[in-house]
C-alpha cells in the first residue's frame, strides 16, 4: 500500500509539472506570435508604402498635368484638403 500510495504522489507531482511546463509554453507561443506578427505586418507595410507611396502636392501637379490642365496653387490645395478628408 505504501507504494502505491507513492506512485499516486510522484504522478501528482509530474502532471503539476506537465501543467507548469504547459502554461510557460503556452505564454512563450503568444509572446513569439505577438513579434512574429508585428514584424511580418511592419513589412508588409513598408513593401506597401514603397509600392504605392502616399499622394502628395507634386504628384497631384504631375498628375493634373498630364490630364493637360495646369493647376493653380488654390486647386492643388483644394484637392489635397479633399484628399485628406476622404482619409479621414
Amino acid at each position: 500500500m505504501e507504494i502505491t500510495s507513492q506512485w499516486t504522489f510522484q504522478e501528482g507531482g509530474y502532471e503539476i509539472m506537465e501543467l507548469w511546463l504547459a502554461i510557460t509554453l503556452i505564454i512563450v507561443a503568444l509572446v513569439a506570435g505577438v513579434a512574429i506578427g508585428f514584424f511580418a505586418a511592419r513589412q508588409y507595410m513598408m513593401k506597401y508604402l514603397k509600392d504605392n507611396p502616399p499622394v502628395n502636392e507634386q504628384m497631384l501637379r504631375m498628375m493634373m498635368a498630364q490630364m493637360g490642365r495646369k493647376p493653380s496653387e488654390k486647386q492643388v490645395k483644394q484637392m489635397m484638403n479633399q484628399m485628406n478628408k476622404m482619409q479621414k
